[in-house]
């Protein structure tokens, strides 16, 4: 008998040829999201680009998205919402990251408090997921959306960063990078609106790659160093532009590998547990969010309680594992949720085709090697609209409901002062330590948590 089952169809096992591109395309639409978050906190933590442990946290991060998206696709026990969602490392946690480093002067040790704080934090959200269903009156789209929002705004200005080459870099803002990181941009805007099937949907990966072959040309025909003074020495050094792609290091490193566990030895440090925990309760609401995206973007209904408890256990013992293999905490992708929303393709069979991919890419160190040589510019051009697509996402979702005079008060206090403490971290500076560990760094958590009161305070209109 001829397989009827059709990639609209949630359950049931459309005919490979079929599965696997639609499989392919949303591991290719969340591949770079997935390792911009370690590219950037490796590189705020001092850890060396193209080093042994970059590499391997970048092989452990994808191996770790394509087990988890496959517990959430097919679940195990209460965990996992049997849902058309793709996980991967979470871009929310990167302001918080940066403000741990900052604190914990930076190093191995600061990476390492990160991932302690990740696995309790995880475990932390396993519980919430259990009890979502009280919780869910206090989560309604104009919060979640607000949080999306917020954490899309908190990453633009690291975006832009990377767009310019990178300010650590001596050629940070150099005409080369701005050249580079233009084309990246200009490729994928082309790319997604001028051509269809999966040269549309995998814009962003396919802007990257140009971004590569155009940087490889460029070392052929510009100087590839730049002279500067040290700061510490006075003297002058010659120093490699930012945008050099740097080969030995994928020459180096070997076809097959099994992922290191525990790469990076968990510190337990209340520093970066406090702020760490507080961002895990704003990811549990950004997962409702996304539930509710794919639900009503994908099939056309509202999440049930057992969809979005699952789905959010899953978010937090995902996290958790991928703490032990040293990956940033992972999240229901934002990205993904889009692409069900334009493509309408919601079979879970297709997805998991996809996750069997990205665990078989965490097998091999040259694919990781690969990426982790990419110049912060080439990232940048992809980032700057993959973070700035979140803020719209967030729009999307504050916008579902009417905008009431209550919701317009929600969402612009809340931006206000949580967008306005993120560009300004210096406000906090004579507040006691905890304050400024919990609101400082990202104003991700300041949003959220007045977004919430003003949504318990406020009288619903009638």
């Amino acid at each position: 008998e001829k397989n009827t089952v059709t990639p609209y169809d949630l359950d049931g096992r459309p005919p490979l040829k079929l599965a696997i591109p639609l499989g392919l395309q949303h591991v290719l639409a969340m591949f770079v999201g997935n390792l911009t978050p370690l590219l950037i906190i490796t590189a705020a933590c001092g850890i060396e680009a193209g080093g042994e442990l970059q590499v391997a946290l970048l092989q452990n991060a994808m191996l770790i998205a394509g087990i988890v998206t496959l517990v959430q696709v097919f679940t195990i026990g209460p965990v996992g919402g049997k849902l058309p969602i793709v996980m991967g490392t979470s871009s929310g946690f990167i302001g918080v990251a940066q403000s741990i480093s900052q604190i914990m002067g930076g190093g191995v040790l600061a990476y390492g408090a990160l991932m302690g704080a990740s696995l309790i934090g995880g475990l932390f959200e396993c519980v919430l997921g259990f009890c979502i269903k009280p919780l869910r009156r206090f989560f309604p789209s104009v919060v979640t959306g607000t949080v999306v929002m917020s954490i899309g705004l908190s990453l633009i200005a690291v975006g832009i960063n990377s767009f310019g080459g990178g300010n650590t870099n001596g050629d940070f803002g150099s005409l080369p990078n701005l050249f580079v990181g233009t084309v990246v941009l200009v490729v994928i805007i082309l790319l997604k609106h001028f051509t269809k099937g999966i040269t549309s949907t995998a814009s962003i990966l396919f802007g990257i790659i140009t971004g590569y072959i155009l940087c490889a040309v460029m070392a052929l025909i510009l100087p590839t160093t730049y002279t500067m003074i040290d700061a510490k020495t006075g003297e002058e050094v010659i120093k490699t532009c930012s945008w050099v792609l740097n080969w030995d290091k994928v020459k180096d490193a070997s076809w097959f590998a099994i992922p290191q566990l525990m790469p990076v030895k968990p510190v337990f440090d209340v520093r970066a547990i406090l702020p760490v925990l507080i961002m895990f309760i704003v990811t549990a609401v950004e997962t409702v969010g996304d539930i509710s995206g794919v639900m009503e973007g994908g099939l056309g209904r509202e999440a049930t309680d057992k969809e979005l408890s699952g789905g959010v256990m899953c978010d937090g013992l995902g996290s958790s594992l991928a703490a032990v293999f040293g990956v940033l905490p992972n999240t229901s992708f934002s990205q993904n949720v889009g692409l069900v929303a334009m493509t309408k393709v919601v079979n879970r069979f297709a997805l998991a085709t996809g996750a069997i991919f990205l665990i078989l890419c965490g097998l091999c160190p040259k694919l990781a090697a690969l990426v982790s040589i990419m110049p912060q510019s080439v990232l940048g051009g992809a980032a700057v609209m993959m973070f700035s697509s979140i803020v719209i996402s967030g729009i999307q979702l504050i916008t579902k409901e009417p905008l009431s005079a209550r919701n317009l008060s929600i969402v612009s206090v809340a931006l206000g002062v949580g967008y306005g403490m993120g560009a300004n971290p210096g406000i906090l500076a004579n507040a006691p330590q905890l304050l400024q560990l919990v609101f400082g760094g990202s104003g991700i958590v300041p949003a959220a948590m007045v977004a919430i009161l003003l949504n318990i305070i406020l009288p619903k209109e009638k």
